[in-house]
């Protein structure tokens, strides 16, 4: 399911990312994305698969809160986002993981909105 607004886009990640949905997940990013990982840009959804089959193992439940959004006239917006990730019981995990995300989304022709820019860990 795509996202028709740059809200949209969110509730999509957080529902992939429960699913432990990848292909669900990259298709949100446009194909030369950007997605800061250990403060390292991982660039291309090729890329970007492999950091999420890496991640999504060890996941838990997340929650995302859209916290604001600004979009331009051009075709951008850009998302902050107050996220949780719950550890999944039996995985001896026992702490919460949250964090604050800037992501840049762009709509594309088919108005369609993808990310362009992800950063799950925005610097405080």
């Amino acid at each position: 399911m795509p996202a028709y607004s740059p809200e949209e886009i969110h509730r999509l990640f957080q529902h992939a990312f429960n699913l432990g949905d990848v292909e669900a997940l990259i298709a949100l990013y446009e194909p030369n994305a950007v997605y800061v990982i250990n403060g390292q840009n991982v660039i291309g959804r090729e890329s970007i698969r492999e950091a999420f089959q890496s991640l999504l193992p060890r996941r838990g439940r997340m929650t995302l809160e859209t916290r604001a959004v600004v979009v331009s006239q051009e075709g951008l917006a850009v998302l902050h986002g107050g996220w949780v990730i719950e550890p999944l019981s039996g995985t001896g995990a026992e702490l919460a993981t949250r964090g604050l995300s800037t992501e840049v989304v762009r709509k594309q022709e088919d108005g369609i909105w993808l990310f362009v820019i992800d950063i799950p860990y925005t610097p405080e």
